[in-house]
């Protein structure tokens, strides 16, 4: 048997899934397989500094051991040495929301040369703005709630026009910062005169704001794995035990019920499986994904809502358990997901090295 393959679990970080970023790291680090893979634990503070490897370690283990109590600490660095020194051989990033998911990670392992599990760069940005999602879902005729989107800019300096651009959607409106996670920052408007203060509540959470169509009935979620095929997995529901499926919901109560597999028609199991795959190509996504949908209860249409392309990890997260049934058990997917981070990047390396050739040949 080979050396080890070296394993940089990335966890943590300044979104507010910290905590959800830990469950899931320690999670993944069971189905590591030990006789295949060495665990470097890298462990993010909520301010953005990188742990030390011991208090890293340290902190992998509590999660493990306390899921419902994972531990606070501090990190001493701006970045890990051992991402520099030759210590990791492919990266797994478990980090969800801003700071993570959103293409900074990705790219810090672009610019060291280090292999990364999970989407590339350009998706990952695209994926956690919602404006430019349902743009180029929209672009592949996909199916997406309208939608209108907003600067800080434009509703300074042209108030009354942004919101009759916005009141043309039907009532109710869903109001969200555009490029952030966990539900921070949404309100639910019911009346017109509601809106101001939902934009200017989306407002201090970023500079860009989407207005949407509330759609009326279910949310489904279906996990995509890449492959050959690219894998669609059985789709799922969640089932929000307030207004709408909020911050609260996600992580503050246990109001939400999860079903697995959802309740659906065996055509329209087929279909959002279909869509989810459509969306995932449409978006550039590689590796694996978390796509939601809103089944419109008034015309039976599934809507494509948004793709996570760090999702949940947890043993009760939505994305392991909707593939469990599909076929693949949690290991697998960590398998595939390292496997598929090694191919990419030796595909890279070589178009790199081909596109250097002429380079080098005119000068000589």
């Amino acid at each position: 048997m080979g050396a080890k393959l070296r394993v940089g679990l990335v966890f943590g970080g300044r979104s507010g899934e910290h905590e959800v970023s830990l469950v899931s790291a320690s999670a993944v680090a069971a189905a590591l397989d030990r006789s295949r893979y060495d665990i470097v634990s890298m462990a993010i503070d909520r301010a953005g500094r990188w742990a030390d490897a011991a208090t890293a370690a340290g902190v992998l283990a509590a999660a493990a051991a306390r899921p419902d109590q994972v531990p606070d600490f501090s990190g001493v660095g701006r970045l890990d040495p051992r991402l520099l020194d030759g210590s990791v051989d492919v990266v797994l990033p478990v980090l969800h929301g801003p700071f993570g998911e959103d293409g900074t990670i990705q790219g810090l392992c672009e610019v060291l040369g280090l292999p990364y599990a999970g989407c590339g760069v350009a998706a990952s940005a695209v994926t956690m703005d919602k404006v430019l999602t349902k743009r180029l879902l929209r672009e592949a005729g996909l199916p997406t709630p309208q939608f209108e989107a907003l600067t800080g800019a434009e509703w300074a300096a042209e108030r009354i026009r942004c919101e009759a651009r916005c009141l043309a959607l039907p009532l109710p409106l869903f109001v969200k910062p555009a490029r952030m996670g966990s539900s921070v920052g949404i309100s639910k408007v019911k009346d017109v005169g509601a809106f101001a203060a939902a934009v200017e509540t989306a407002l201090a959470y970023d500079d860009l704001v989407i207005v949407e169509e509330g759609i009326p009935g279910r949310e489904i979620e279906v996990a995509v794995l890449e492959g050959r095929p690219t894998l669609a997995s059985v789709p799922g529901e969640v089932v929000p035990g307030h207004e709408f499926y909020d911050y609260a919901d996600k992580y503050l109560d246990d109001a939400c019920r999860l079903l697995a597999p959802a309740p659906l028609e065996g055509g329209q199991t087929a279909q959002v499986r279909g869509l989810a795959a459509a969306g995932f190509a449409a978006l550039g996504c590689e590796g694996m994904a978390r796509v939601d949908f809103l089944l419109d209860e008034r015309d039976g249409r599934f809507l494509l809502n948004e793709v996570n392309t760090i999702p949940g990890f947890t043993p009760i997260s939505m994305f392991p358990r909707l593939l469990d049934l599909t076929g693949v058990g949690y290991a697998e997917i960590v398998d595939r997901l390292i496997a598929l981070a090694l191919e990419r990047h030796a595909r890279r390396e070589r178009l790199a090295a081909a596109a250097l050739r002429p380079l080098q040949e005119r000068a000589r």
